[in-house]
């Protein structure tokens, strides 16, 4: 699977807004790579920050 793909479906199974830390932990992926992502994700448009440092799903 792949990192963004991975970072996603963390972030559905939550089903509320998560740190990068959280997700990182959770996933098992790096926290520098899931940083990048959600970045991307962002940018995309398929991520929004409710608050501060707390990411979710659109």
């Amino acid at each position: 699977m792949e990192t963004k793909e991975k970072v996603i479906k963390t972030m559905q199974e939550a089903g509320k807004p998560m740190k990068v830390a959280e997700i990182a932990e959770v996933s098992g992926v790096d926290k520098k790579e899931v940083d990048k992502v959600v970045k991307l994700l962002v940018a995309e448009g398929k991520v929004h920050s409710p608050k501060r440092c707390f990411y979710g799903l659109k």
